[in-house]
């Protein structure tokens, strides 16, 4: 038996703003930092034996598990992967969907946030949140780096990372915990739960509040939230 742990970091300056955020790396707001610290005290409580972390490469998600690690005096290996990061919204990016909503449609704009395969337009070289020229990207050919993704392309490319590391981790009964954003935790719950494209664009795990799935080899036992006020 292997336990997955899965955490959305605490609210960002963007999320508070009502702007897209994407692969900006913007940083928690204050009740960001407190949600991360109530994630602490479910930890505490919860008592887990953890082996390993994985994160992102944006600080909200990074700073969210420092937070924890501080609280907990945790010492456990953390690894870091692009592959964990929020999905890519493109020329989206840093700006308020009230906004795009009265310039493309309300219409328009729930179909770049909710259709499974629909894409924001492109960002480019010259847009203020281009992340082709981010130091933290330096080591990834610039042709990976995504321009925009759909929630499909995002559910691939964490797939990739899923197979290829953290599946082998909980084969071997180890407890794994996850800190990174909705989308990407999204794509590891629809893979687990099954859920089919239109269930998954539905769900969203709330930040703050840790979701526990037990595990027979990579099958789900059972799933809970450590949190009396969140249900599965």
């Amino acid at each position: 038996m292997s336990k997955l742990v899965m955490l959305r970091h605490g609210e960002s300056t963007f999320n508070a703003e009502g702007r897209f955020t994407g692969w900006v790396d913007v940083d928690l707001t204050q009740h960001g930092t407190e949600e991360a610290r109530g994630a602490a005290e479910l930890f505490a409580k919860a008592n887990l034996t953890l082996d390993v972390v994985f994160t992102s490469e944006l600080k909200r998600a990074i700073h969210t598990l420092e937070i924890i690690q501080m609280q907990l005096d945790w010492s456990l290996p953390v690894i870091r992967s692009w592959l964990l990061n929020e999905r890519h919204y493109g020329a989206l990016q840093g700006l308020g969907k009230k906004e795009m909503a009265n310039l493309y449609g309300a219409e328009q704009v729930q179909a770049w946030r909710r259709g499974y395969d629909v894409r924001p337009p492109e960002s480019n070289e010259g847009d203020e949140y281009w992340t082709g020229n981010d130091l933290q990207y330096r080591n990834i050919p610039k042709e990976l780096i995504p321009r925009t993704e759909s929630l499909k392309d995002t559910v691939e490319r964490v797939m990739k990372f899923w197979d290829q590391t953290i599946s082998s981790e909980l084969i071997k009964g180890r407890e794994v915990l996850v800190v990174a954003h909705n989308n990407s935790l999204r794509a590891i719950v629809g893979h687990l739960d099954k859920m089919s494209e239109e269930d998954i664009v539905k769900w969203d795990i709330p930040t703050g509040v840790p979701l526990v799935f037990e595990l027979d080899g990579l099958e789900p036992v059972r799933s809970y939230y450590l949190s009396n006020s969140e249900r599965r």
